[in-house]
């Protein structure tokens, strides 16, 4: 009998592994293929993610330093306006890497991590909850006091234990060009419906291409569009679904759910790996496996944590879809010298950016 099996070794999964084994629980951590594969999402972070890894880590997962964002209305040639801070604002990871890094660290905490383990039930018991993988062909049963489903916007956790849907899943897009790039700044392109496209430099990594819209758009058509206006071949082609909006409810009888199979993300990007890891800290703070009672103080917890974020996020994401006329004049009055965070669009009424805003 586990404290906690724990579905999924992303961001979310790896950190509360490793925070409820460090708090000496009996944890058991399940990946269905390798750690970090495939790749799922950008590498894009803001430079909090350095809190969350081993301090020796950050030479190896370091790709490049981000000062800003060059926000186009049109396609790879049209007009920009840049947005931009005096020291850096965010970083570029080798992202596979970095989940194998927290990973690892769940590991020597002592979390039992096994990867090829491919969840297929879960089933919650009077008292405890059972979870039934296929490995290698045969099916093994494990045995826990809570189950946590940090397994991704297409949680089969969160569909085991009858948990609503996010309100939203965009089809996100990504791929690369091997080409070196040291950029200082990200393109954002305020062209695909209803969300962005993006070019991100990654230092000796090269470059990355993306572009995220909702159901029913040809977002494949729309990355082509992208990356021919570039004039750049790419490879390594990722796609996925990206939740936007968290449930009314993240909380069974014996489970629980984190980072993108909660919708634990930034609506204005679609990145979850900080909101994911934050919201994991505030689950190993507060929830005791053998009292399903402290399960709404999680619940309560992560949402006092990043609702008021998420919320700012959404009224951020509305401004994608407002008249170009009307984007452009908002571009031209906003842009410049900022004092916002990357993760906090509340940060936008901060002492510092409104003075750099009207300075």
């Amino acid at each position: 009998m586990y404290d906690f099996v724990v579905v999924g070794v992303g961001p979310a999964g790896a950190r509360f592994a490793r925070r409820a084994a460090e708090a000496h629980y009996d944890v058991l951590a399940l990946e269905k293929g390798e750690v970090g594969e495939p790749l799922a999402c950008s590498g894009h972070v803001s430079t909090d993610v350095w809190e969350y890894v081993p301090a020796d880590a950050k030479e190896r997962l370091l790709q490049n330093r981000v000062y800003g964002a060059d926000f186009h209305v049109g396609g790879a040639a049209s007009p920009s306006r840049r947005f931009y801070k005096r020291e850096e604002i965010s970083n570029v990871i080798d992202r596979v890497e970095l989940d194998r890094t927290l990973a690892t660290a769940a590991r020597d905490a002592g979390a039992d991590v096994r990867e090829g383990h491919t969840v297929t039930a879960v089933e919650e018991r009077p008292g405890y909850v059972e979870v039934t993988a296929s490995v290698g062909g045969d099916e093994e049963t494990f045995e826990a006091r809570m189950v946590a489903g940090a397994d991704g916007p297409v949680s089969r956790v969160r569909r085991q234990l009858d948990l609503p849907e996010p309100a939203e899943k965009l089809h996100g897009v990504l791929a690369f060009d091997d080409e070196a790039d040291h950029g200082d700044y990200v393109d954002v392109h305020l062209t695909a419906p209803r969300f962005f496209a993006w070019r991100i430099p990654r230092g000796d990594a090269g470059v990355e291409y993306g572009l995220a819209a909702p159901p029913g758009h040809e977002v494949n058509d729309l990355f082509d569009r992208l990356t021919d206006e570039y004039d750049v071949e790419t490879d390594r082609f990722c796609s996925g679904a990206i939740p936007i909006g968290p449930p009314e409810r993240t909380t069974a009888t014996r489970g629980f759910l984190l980072g993108d199979a909660a919708a634990q993300t930034k609506p204005f990007t679609g990145g979850g790996i900080l909101y994911g890891m934050r919201a994991a800290d505030v689950a190993a703070d507060v929830i005791d496996p053998q009292d399903p009672n402290t399960l709404p103080r999680y619940e309560e917890g992560w949402r006092e944590e990043l609702s008021r974020e998420i919320r700012f996020g959404h009224w951020i994401r509305r401004a994608y879809s407002l008249p170009e006329p009307v984007q452009r004049a908002g571009l031209w009055a906003l842009s410049g010298e900022i004092g916002v965070h990357m993760d906090e669009p509340s940060s936008f009424f901060s002492r510092e950016h409104l003075k750099k805003l009207f300075s």
